[in-house]
């Protein structure tokens, strides 16, 4: 019991200091982009957390606390959107993804409300706030594994899985420890095993992070990525791999992954991944694709002799494999949708 008060305010405050220092870091290189807004917020939320067990839930102490309760169990809501942002270069993030993350910050609010108006604590409100933590969660380590075979940045591939094991499973211990708990201080063991996590946690993140490059953690937004054909002296694999893509479309083939471009070209797959975003600028390869994809469909939607045909078989001929992913690429790629962009061109080519 001694050891765990001495080295208690020790962790969480040597980890405050260095979720505080990437704080610092992101704001001073990042913030114009979404994915380090996005992490500021995940890491503001988990100091909030750390601040919880420091201070004391009675008193003049009380409303701080209750604060940082709310605002703690908002990191498995950030962790969600982060990933999303981040591993899949995103930009921006629907309406309806900002809004159910809305939605689940109005719980410990209302529980805040209620604590400070009634006095009285709702455990409907914290048994679905715990069951939202979880399923956050447990979607984000789905999203960071799931695509860490498109990534074709090296360092952030490998760190998919430290990610994973370091912040999702933190998050995981975390609230099954505080949902067979209840509402309170944690016991002995419990705490001691959240000190643990928080040590690990903070250790694997900020060794992972702090040996980025600053140009590699994020896409510059609205920046294009370069293109092969457009370089000044393409290396022999990039000019294959344009030939691929651009004229034999291999980029058409259902399920068509980095792996089997790799073995078309007869090159080793971590060539292939350095070729495409080395030298033609892509950060993963469903964009790489995509690119492609959109190239072709432009020159359809321009084209007179195609405008009876349809967006949805001009998307999957192209190698979409449905109407949602293609209509969000092609919106952020053009700023319009499929149809507009179909009536624009048309209408510069004299037809109506």
């Amino acid at each position: 019991m001694v050891a765990l008060l001495i080295f208690d305010p020790m962790i969480r405050g040597g980890a405050m200091a260095l979720f505080l220092l990437w704080i610092a870091i992101l704001w001073r290189d990042h913030r114009d982009v979404l994915p380090a807004r996005v992490a500021i917020a995940m890491n503001l939320a988990i100091i909030a957390y750390l601040l919880t067990r420091i201070l004391k839930p009675d008193g003049l102490a009380r409303f701080p606390y209750e604060l940082c309760d709310a605002l703690s169990v908002m990191v498995p809501a950030f962790f969600w959107l982060f990933v999303r942002l981040w591993f899949d270069d995103q930009q921006r993030i629907g309406w309806r993804s900002w809004m159910l993350v809305a939605a689940f910050g109005v719980l410990p609010l209302a529980q805040v409300a209620l604590i400070t108006a009634r006095g009285s604590f709702s455990m409907e409100i914290w048994v679905l706030v715990r069951i939202g933590m979880f399923a956050f969660a447990v979607a984000g380590m789905w999203i960071a594994w799931r695509g860490r075979a498109n990534d074709l940045i090296e360092a952030r591939r490998g760190f998919r899985v430290a990610l994973v094991c370091a912040i999702g499973v933190f998050i995981l211990l975390v609230t099954l420890i505080e949902m067979f708990d209840g509402h309170g201080a944690a016991p002995n063991l419990g705490r001691s095993v959240t000190l643990v996590a928080i040590l690990i946690a903070t250790f694997i993140v900020s060794m992972g992070l702090y040996r980025f490059r600053s140009a590699e953690l994020f896409a510059a937004p609205g920046a294009p990525p370069k293109r092969a054909g457009r370089s000044a002296a393409p290396s022999p694999l990039a000019q294959r791999l344009h030939a691929v893509m651009a004229d034999e479309r291999a980029y058409r083939a259902e399920g068509f992954s980095i792996s089997a471009l790799a073995a078309r070209l007869g090159e080793p797959e971590y060539r292939v991944r350095r070729a495409i975003n080395g030298e033609m600028g892509f950060r993963n390869f469903t964009a790489f694709l995509n690119s492609f994809r959109l190239d072709e469909i432009r020159a359809a939607l321009a084209d007179p002799a195609q405008r009876e045909v349809s967006i949805l078989t001009i998307a999957i001929d192209a190698g979409f494999g449905s109407l949602g992913p293609f209509n969000r690429a092609f919106r952020d790629a053009e700023a319009m949708t499929p149809s507009e962009y179909r009536a624009e061109r048309l209408a510069d080519s004299g037809i109506g």
